[in-house]
């Protein structure tokens, strides 16, 4: 049998996704169970543990299948970007209705009352997802009541099925975040995680690691030899590193030299990078 991406496909030796079967080898194969994340951003790991690594973050709302959940643990795959690992059990829930908002800046909070002196009972990330029941105004400022009976600064959000016209914008909008592996939140974010989390926002799911961008993000391009054919929101990849560009000279990324999301002049990256892992691999428009 042809060798599936186990970061994509949920099978192991001993249990398998049950749509694998007759493509993989295992000794059991399961339907999975609907579950949603019911905290505001979740480690997705390559293993049970807290010690083990972070491949990626599922965030508030978002939909999962579980296969299998044991010593605390659970071994689901993502339902948006298909993306498989293990999240400690606690953090999900039962499905619930289609969330009305998504969280739309940075980071924010859900206060226990509609009063921002009050302390706040959740940290936010950027595309959290909740749901509004309702509307209050205290000194000058609206909240949003959600359903859980927490308030959240009212333009915090937006609609759930509203999505950002610039990607970009978005991106940019987490300049100054830290440098995080594995991370796809607005309290941290890797490279391709930073494009994952702003295209998101701009209504587009897409696969979360360098290499599957590099592959399949939108359509490959010929820079030209003084990468002046570059233009603002094309991605321009290195081994294991992506960058966005925010107009023809300038690009935006989650970098390891900074350990933050960063403007960068493209050409200094390049000049940068290229002694450390060689020059860029791919240009794309998404």
């Amino acid at each position: 049998m042809t060798a599936l991406d186990r970061r994509l496909n949920a099978y192991r030796p001993d249990l398998a996704d049950a749509r694998l079967e007759g493509q993989v080898e295992a000794e059991r194969f399961v339907e999975g169970e609907a579950a949603e994340v019911a905290v505001p951003v979740a480690d997705l790991k390559n293993a049970t543990g807290l010690d083990a690594g972070v491949d990626h973050q599922l965030l508030l709302g978002d939909r999962v299948r579980v296969f299998e959940r044991c010593g605390g643990w659970a071994w689901v795959q993502s339902v948006a970007d298909s993306y498989v690992g293990y999240l400690q059990a606690s953090a999900l829930g039962a499905p619930g209705p289609q969330p009305t908002h998504l969280v739309r800046v940075a980071r924010s909070f859900a206060y226990p009352t509609d009063d921002l002196k009050s302390a706040p009972a959740l940290p936010l990330s950027l595309g959290c997802a909740v749901t509004v029941t309702g509307q209050t105004e205290r000194r000058g400022t609206a909240y949003a009541t959600l359903s859980t009976g927490m308030s959240v600064v009212a333009g915090h959000l937006r609609p759930f099925r509203e999505a950002a016209t610039d990607y970009v914008a978005v991106a940019e909008q987490l300049q100054g975040a830290p440098y995080l592996w594995g991370g796809t939140s607005g309290f941290g974010v890797d490279c391709s995680g930073l494009i994952h989390l702003a295209m998101r926002m701009a209504g587009r799911s897409v696969l979360r690691d360098t290499d599957m961008q590099a592959r399949a993000l939108g359509e490959a391009i010929e820079p030209g030899a003084g990468l002046e054919g570059l233009r603002r929101g094309d991605l321009v990849f290195w081994k294991g590193h992506v960058a966005i560009m925010t107009d023809a000279a300038n690009a935006v990324h989650a970098s390891g030299r900074t350990m933050l999301v960063t403007w960068e002049p493209v050409a200094d990256a390049v000049a940068r990078i290229e002694p450390l892992y060689g020059p860029p691999t791919a240009f794309r428009r998404p």
